[in-house]
């Protein structure tokens, strides 16, 4: 069963896990060592975030390195779109006004 990627987002550990591998691969031991919270802890995010497919496993000898997988914020990156779009409207709407402003005061 794939999990929901907004859910996954949602907590703070898992993103801060997100933005540790989106940097550079990492063991879920290297990890654990960014979080004042136990190894299992670590690892059942890792699971959530790879069910999710945010992650993927790679098996390097002994070790399991965790990567962050960019495609997967898709999903996230289409729900915001909307309302970047917006709100960039809106601050180029303040923009003229305030342009307009500076200029009837001249």
């Amino acid at each position: 069963m794939r999990r929901d990627v907004f859910q996954a987002i949602a907590d703070p550990t898992r993103r801060a896990i997100i933005g540790l591998i989106a940097l550079q691969a990492m063991t879920p031991n290297a990890l654990a060592e960014h979080f004042d919270t136990t190894r299992q802890a670590v690892s059942k995010h890792l699971r959530i975030l790879t069910e999710c497919q945010l992650v993927k496993q790679e098996q390097a000898g002994r070790e399991i390195y965790y990567h962050f997988n960019p495609d997967s914020m898709k999903e996230v990156a289409d729900f915001i779109e909307p309302f970047r779009r917006m709100w960039e409207s809106k601050f180029r709407q303040l923009d003229n006004v305030l342009s307009n402003m500076k200029k009837s005061k001249k």
